[in-house]
């Protein structure tokens, strides 16, 4: 059954809190998809992800750098979802349409919750989520972990 999991980032900014996320994706065997609204941004997390730990990495592409099947993680400002993920990453306005979200595992939408603008469309995404019927959940930073504060059943 899909899921929507909205992430309200309160304490951490993206750059920090992506990457743990993605890592755990990785380590269940999945692979995934990170649409971002700007490619000016989609490209600072490309290089991002090479080098945002001490002797860690996370194995990525983007269509500059071609095959994309064999991509664990996707960046895209497009609807391409070439390397076959079950889980979507929606962060800094990237958008997909419910059917879509229907029809992969997981759609984790991260929004800035400094942004009053982000906070909004996250609350519309919610409502239109919710209102589809689809299975959501929202999280919030409290103390450096996230805490479930909300869930509809969809």
């Amino acid at each position: 059954m899909p899921e929507v999991r909205f992430y309200h980032l309160t304490q951490l900014p993206l750059e920090r809190a992506l990457p743990v996320m993605l890592e755990k994706t990785l380590e269940r065997g999945q692979r995934a998809v990170i649409r971002g609204g700007n490619s000016e941004r989609l490209e600072f997390l490309n290089t991002h992800l090479w080098t945002y730990g001490d002797g860690t990495f996370l194995p990525h592409g983007s269509a500059d750098d071609g095959h994309g099947a064999h991509q664990p993680i996707w960046l895209t400002t497009g609807d391409d979802m070439p390397n076959g993920a079950k889980t979507l990453f929606l962060v800094d306005g990237g958008s997909a349409e419910l059917p879509e979200m229907q029809g992969i595992d997981l759609t984790a939408i991260l929004f800035d919750g400094h942004d009053p603008a982000a906070v909004e469309a996250a609350r519309d995404q919610w409502r239109a989520v919710t209102g589809a019927g689809i299975a959501a959940v929202y999280w919030a930073q409290e103390g450096g972990r996230w805490v479930k504060k909300h869930e509809s059943a969809g």
